[in-house]
């Protein structure tokens, strides 16, 4: 795989909301390894907000196992996750594989049943797709972010050049279509 193949996503979405779980649990995908800072939550943002916790509940209870693998330190990592009660790992050293060996261990899943979602192509995107996850690229969540961000995002704007973000519209459309086609396959049995 050459790097720029290595940097591409396989989805890019505007957030975490606008992840097709149904898709990814049809796909075989069983374990999400997340990104923290500017994926889930604002840079260094303390606590998960509502909104973010009920979507984290929702994930775990459609059968997704969860571990975040962050780059940040174990106090930040830690004192973000605990409370969620979902597994973690602090200074990940991304886009090495050591770290996400050990979430799959975490996860008790192997690769390919495994996807990354992540804001950055050189660390999340990169190490995913290195291991053969599915990789799922979700715009910064804020503009504030590590300085040494901030410069490889110029880099990033290259390689995004021809990759399609899915909007929000175009993930309602397909929530919408979803389902409908459940409640029609509900109806016939």
């Amino acid at each position: 795989m050459s790097l720029f193949a290595s940097l591409r996503p396989q989805e890019y979405v505007t957030s975490i909301y606008h992840i097709h779980l149904d898709r990814l649990w049809q796909a075989g995908v069983r374990g999400i390894v997340t990104d923290l800072d500017n994926t889930l939550v604002a840079w260094n943002s303390p606590v998960a907000p509502p909104k973010l916790a009920a979507w984290l509940d929702h994930v775990r209870e459609r059968g997704f196992r969860v571990c975040i693998v962050s780059n940040n330190d174990r106090l930040r990592v830690s004192s973000f996750a605990e409370p969620l009660g979902i597994e973690s790992l602090h200074k990940a050293r991304k886009p090495r594989r050591a770290a996400f060996v050990r979430a799959l261990q975490k996860l008790r899943t192997n690769a390919g049943e495994t996807c990354m979602v992540g804001d950055q192509l050189f660390t999340d995107i990169l190490g995913g797709n290195r291991m053969g996850f599915y990789t799922i690229l979700v715009r910064p969540v804020h503009v504030r972010e590590f300085s040494g961000t901030r410069a490889i995002r110029l880099l990033e704007r290259i390689v995004l050049r021809d990759v399609p973000l899915q909007t929000a519209e175009e993930y309602f459309h397909y929530a919408i279509a979803e389902t409908a086609n459940r409640r029609r396959g509900e109806a016939h049995e």
